[in-house]
């Protein structure tokens, strides 16, 4: 079965899903549409897609697809979310999921009614070494899971000219900010690993809003949210707990850890080395490599590699006509917007906010 594919932004999809579709059979990107259409062009050449849009929904109406990919911004996620479902699609759509959870909602609504195979793009869950942590927790190799800390500081937003004028990522009102762009991958996988979110307590806060045009020097104002800390209460984690900061002066990296009744779990992104300690002991290695990260054409970095098995599996799961195996679907990408509003409410009502269902 040929799986026609249709592929809406060319930034984020040029350096990670072209590349992966490369190694997925019988995938054929038949047309990309971005916002500019110069950049459409330049991806669509690159990969040699046959057709290139500066219009989306004429993209929609002018082909017939299998699989939609959405890597716009976020205000732009549930509307075209909904066209391509309507159009009898199948979606995968970047994170974070929607502007609220009730667009989420409408998304997973949706998808259900028109019975099609959904993705969120939370590639981590393709990673090797994030699995085998899966697996170490699911099989009681550290005991009980007490507490878990995630922190996640670079300084791509330090310096007030670090960003362009009107950048997306730095306005509120187009869906930017830390919590969704990597809140929402560290809520992913707490889920995973953990369970659901029964509370929540948060602190968003945008602790640079006087701002910079980075060539121009025009001063403007960022409105989303730069600095995150997150606590929730989970099924199976009494304690986990979020930082998330785009303003410190020194990148400290994406490390995880998790503090079990038998032991200790480490995983950092930087040397990608995933380290179990029992009680008194050495801590052990036992990172997995990812076995796509040889694959020609594919970037460097789990987030680039990690798409081709998602890839992989969403494109097989259209092919044989059956629900995901592995993967976050559109429900998962529901329950995490949930989360996300609900650290949104915390803050700006300083209290914990419980989740129901």
């Amino acid at each position: 079965m040929s799986i026609r594919i249709g592929v809406i932004g060319a930034s984020f999809a040029r350096a990670a899903y072209l590349p992966a579709l490369r190694h997925v059979p019988d995938a054929h990107v038949v047309a990309l549409a971005s916002a500019r259409l110069e950049s459409a062009q330049k991806a669509a050449e690159a990969f040699d897609v046959p057709h290139a849009y500066d219009d989306w929904e004429r993209m929609l109406h002018e082909h017939a697809f299998d699989l939609v990919c959405i890597a716009t911004p976020t205000d732009t996620h549930a509307p075209m979310a909904l066209a391509a479902l309507d159009a009898g699609a199948n979606v995968l759509c970047e994170k974070p999921t929607a502007m609220n959870a009730d667009e989420a909602r409408a998304m997973r609504d949706r998808a259900a009614e028109r019975k099609r195979v959904t993705m969120m793009g939370h590639e981590l869950r393709f990673n090797p070494n994030r699995r085998k942590l899966a697996d170490l927790v699911t099989s009681g190799a550290i005991g009980e899971v007490r507490h878990a800390h995630i922190t996640n500081v670079t300084p791509g937003w330090a310096d007030p000219a670090a960003r362009p004028k009107g950048d997306w990522w730095s306005l509120a009102e187009r869906g930017g900010g830390r919590l969704g762009a990597n809140g929402s991958h560290q809520v992913d996988l707490l889920r995973w690993w953990f369970g659901e979110v029964r509370s929540v307590a948060g602190v968003v806060e945008t602790m640079i809003p006087d701002r910079l045009d980075k060539a121009s020097g025009e001063p403007w104002t960022a409105t989303a949210d730069d600095f995150v800390q997150m606590t929730l209460r989970q099924e199976r984690s009494r304690h986990s707990d979020v930082l998330m900061s785009g303003v410190a002066r020194h990148n400290m990296d994406n490390v995880t850890q998790i503090f079990g009744s038998e032991g200790t779990i480490l995983l950092t992104n930087k040397d990608e080395r995933l380290l179990i300690g029992a009680p008194g002991g050495e801590f052990e290695d036992v990172s997995v490599a990812d076995p796509n990260a040889e694959l020609e054409g594919v970037g460097k970095g789990i987030w680039n590699v990690s798409f081709v098995a998602l890839m992989q599996e969403l494109c097989g799961a259209i092919r044989e006509g059956r629900p995901v195996a592995h993967g976050a679907t559109f429900e998962d990408g529901y329950r995490n917007q949930v989360v996300l509003d609900a650290a949104k409410r915390s803050h700006a009502e300083r209290r914990w906010i419980d989740i129901d269902g």
